[in-house]
Order: C-alpha cells, then structure tokens, then sequence
C-alpha cells in the first residue's frame, strides 16, 4: 500500500507535512509519495531520514494551490500542482490513498473531477469525527456542499453509516438527521422529505436530533447540509477553545489553583486526548471513487501521521465498496415503500450507460460550486 501525501498543502508545509511522513513511515512501515517542489521537499526528507532508509518517494510538482486560491481557478490554472499529480496518482492505481492539509475547497474540485463520485452518489460529502458522552460519532456534511437536494443528505445518511459501521466500529450505527425539533414533522421541506426517505431505508434510523443532542452521544451519525455542518463545526471549535483559554487563566490565578492543575493534569490531558484533532488526523471525503484525507489546515506532524493511519484504514477496509452497495440496496428499499418517485431517483443513479459513464457534473459546474466553497 502506498498513500501519497501533498507536502506542499497545510499553514506549516513542507516542514510539518514532512516529517509527518517519515513519522508515519517509521511506525506504520507505510510506503509514501510526497508531492511538492522537489529540491525544496527532498531538502527537508534529508534532515528527518539522512541514512535514506525509509519508504518515501518525492515527486516533483511546478506548482503549489495556496490556501488562499479559489478552488475553482486553481482547478482551471494550476493543471501541475502538487495536489492534483497526487489525485492523478490515486486514480491510475500508483497510490491507495491521498492526504492533504491544503486548500479545502480545491480538495474537494480536484477529486470530483479527477476521482469522479461513486456510482449512486452525486456529491462527496466531508466527514468529520466528533466526541461525544458516549464514544466517538461522526458528522456530515461538514461544509463541502452550502446547498443539498434530498437525495443528498440521504446518500449522506447512507454514507456515515458505513463509515460509523466499518470505521468507528459501530454495531447498527443509529443515525440522526439535525433538525429544529425532534418531532417528526420539525425542519424544512427537505428535512421533511429526507426523514421519509431515511425512515424507509434499513439503516437505524433514530429520527431528528436538535443541537443539544450532538455532543450526548445519542446518534452515531449526524446528517445535516454542509452550511449547517460547518456553522456547528466552528461554533464547537470557538467553544472548546475559549474553555480551554478559561481554565489556563483559572489554574493560573493562585498558588492554589496551581496546585489543583497538578492534581488534574493526568485528567486534563486524558480529555485534551479526546477533543484534539490531531489525533484522527483528518476528515474524509466520502463518496469519491478514492482515498481522500482531508486533514486540518494548521495540522502538526502528528496529525499528519495520523491523517496517513486513517488513509491506510479506509484503504484496506474497502470503505467505498461498502458505501456503493449500501447505497444501491437501500434506494431499494425507499422505491418499495415510497413509489415510482423513488424509483426515477434509483434510475438516476444506477441506470443507463450514459449516466453511469459520464458523472453528474462537468468541470464547469464544478468550478462554480467550488468558487462559491
């Protein structure tokens, strides 16, 4: 297995994305491809492996997508970057997996156009592993789409649930939908309507679930559009960071509260283990025809190297086969309860030869949605 890694994407690249690799390397005996500027990557992979005795490989890439570049232009612009020859080698089969910290959006348009979603799935969704009460669950969309069709958020649905189920080890995953109530007729239309279609498919559907719920650990899946997934995700973020921020000046106020630091630092540092990050190392983006780790824009070395351990995970556990065929059985079972509706969705998805062949968007459509991203 060899996962391929954009040494170039990320606030602390090369340096950080580098040595995050030949962390990886050295603990996971992981063959890797770094993308980048050669000389300067090549540079770096000297001062961490001198001896040259590690499985990495530099590739050479001309350019770098900057965090700040529209996805859309550097689809359109930058055709020799160090993320897109990364996409070209998951997709001829070099490597099994891709992993970038760099430039969300233009992950997220280089994939759908190089990778092409997955049969049945019209458009990848960001994952995004949250902990909870009760263990770890998982969110998603996370920001990849502002605006979802029904069929969506139910492939969505589909999609967490073989993540939760084959990842996260959870057995009959219960999957919520985010909503403004948990009565069954609380949301908007679409809400409504991808209740109905997640009620109908035999995957533990719980209902909705409101706000308050998501860090009770009472869905294993949150299902929500990527405006909403993102607005919580950084809400979640700002929130732990401004506890954080309270207790450092709370246990630096006296000679007391100092001594009470020590007492709970074994305990502190157990739940900064638990809201850090690092240590899932990234976000899929699940539905595209490929591995791709979507890992923090200011991830460390060590976030790198576990960003590198999830890849090698959905690799080997085959995780888009298992999301094409759930997806494809239970359209069947929504068509069964819902009627002919349904079944033109099905037919959408998994018809004829020139729907199957051609995807459901062109690069233009692409470079739209992704500039708006």
């Amino acid at each position: 297995m060899k996962i391929v890694v954009d040494a170039m994407g990320g606030d602390h690249a090369p340096e950080a994305v580098v040595e995050g690799a030949v962390i990886a390397a050295r603990e996971y005996n992981t063959e890797i491809i770094l993308t980048g500027l050669s000389d300067t990557v090549q540079t770096i992979l000297d001062r961490f492996d001198p001896d040259h005795k590690l499985p990495i490989e530099v590739v050479h890439a001309d350019e770098v997508v900057e965090m700040h570049d529209l996805p859309g232009k550097a689809l359109r612009s930058k055709r020799k970057s160090s993320m897109k020859i990364g996409l070209d080698l998951l997709k001829d089969g070099t490597a099994s997996a891709f992993v970038s910290a760099g430039n969300t959006g233009a992950v997220l348009a280089y994939s759908t156009v190089i990778l092409r979603p997955l049969k049945g799935v019209d458009r990848p969704a960001i994952a995004i592993q949250l902990p909870t009460l009760k263990g770890n669950a998982i969110l998603l969309d996370a920001g990849a789409n502002v605006d979802c069709k029904t069929s969506q958020l139910f492939q969505f649905g589909i999609m967490g649930h073989v993540f939760a189920e084959y990842i996260l080890g959870k057995e009959n995953p219960r999957v919520g939908l985010l909503s403004i109530g948990e009565e069954d007729g609380k949301g908007n239309e679409i809400v409504k309507e991808v209740f109905q279609m997640l009620k109908a498919s035999h995957i533990n559907f719980i209902g909705n679930i409101e706000g308050k719920e998501v860090y009770q650990g009472n869905a294993d899946v949150i299902v929500c559009d990527g405006f909403t997934g993102n607005i919580a995700l950084k809400i979640s973020e700002s929130l732990a960071a401004m506890i954080g921020t309270n207790l450092k000046r709370m246990f630096q106020s006296n000679w007391t509260s100092k001594l009470g630091y020590l007492l709970l630092k074994p305990q502190l540092d157990q739940f900064k283990k638990k809201v850090d990050y690092s240590e899932t190392g990234g976000a899929p983006l699940l539905g595209v025809n490929g591995v791709v780790i979507i890992a923090h824009g200011s991830s460390s070395p060590k976030a790198i190297k576990n960003a590198i351990s999830r890849a090698c995970e959905l690799s080997e556990k085959n995780i888009n086969e298992h999301i094409r065929e759930d997806i494809e059985s239970n359209l069947t079972d929504v068509e069964a309860a819902k009627g002919t509706i349904w079944k033109q969705i099905k037919d959408m998805a998994f018809g004829g030869e020139s729907e199957q062949g051609e995807g459901p968007q062109q690069p233009e459509a692409t470079d739209k949605k992704t500039d708006e991203t």
